[in-house]
C-alpha cells in the first residue's frame, strides 16, 4: 500500500472567522490573560496533575486560547502594516 500523502497544514483562520468560533469568556480575555491561562493549562497537563478526560478538555480550551491569541496578533500586525505605509508588505518586494 502506498504511504498516505502528508496532511497539508491548515491555514490560519482569518480574524473574523476566528472570533466567531471563540467562546465569549475567552474572547473577553486580554492577550496577557490568555497567555497566562494557556501557560497554566500546559503546566497542569505536563505535571500530570489531571487525568485523561480533564487533560483533553484542557487541551481543547488551550486550542481555543491559541486561536484567540493568533487573532489578536493578526489584528496587531494589520495595525502595524496600516501605520507603516512606506514599508513593503511582508512577502512582497519593493518595486
Amino acid at each position: 500500500m502506498p504511504p498516505k500523502p502528508a496532511k497539508p497544514e491548515a491555514a490560519a483562520p482569518d480574524a473574523a472567522s476566528a472570533r466567531a468560533s471563540i467562546p465569549a469568556d475567552i474572547a473577553a480575555l486580554s492577550f496577557e490573560q490568555a497567555v497566562e491561562e494557556l501557560e497554566q493549562i500546559v503546566d497542569r497537563i505536563e505535571s500530570g496533575q489531571i487525568g485523561l478526560e480533564e487533560s483533553l478538555a484542557a487541551a481543547e480550551r488551550g486550542a481555543l486560547l491559541r486561536d484567540h491569541l493568533r487573532a489578536i496578533l493578526a489584528r496587531a500586525e494589520q495595525r502595524i502594516v496600516e501605520l507603516s505605509p512606506d514599508e513593503p508588505a511582508r512577502g512582497r518586494r519593493a518595486e
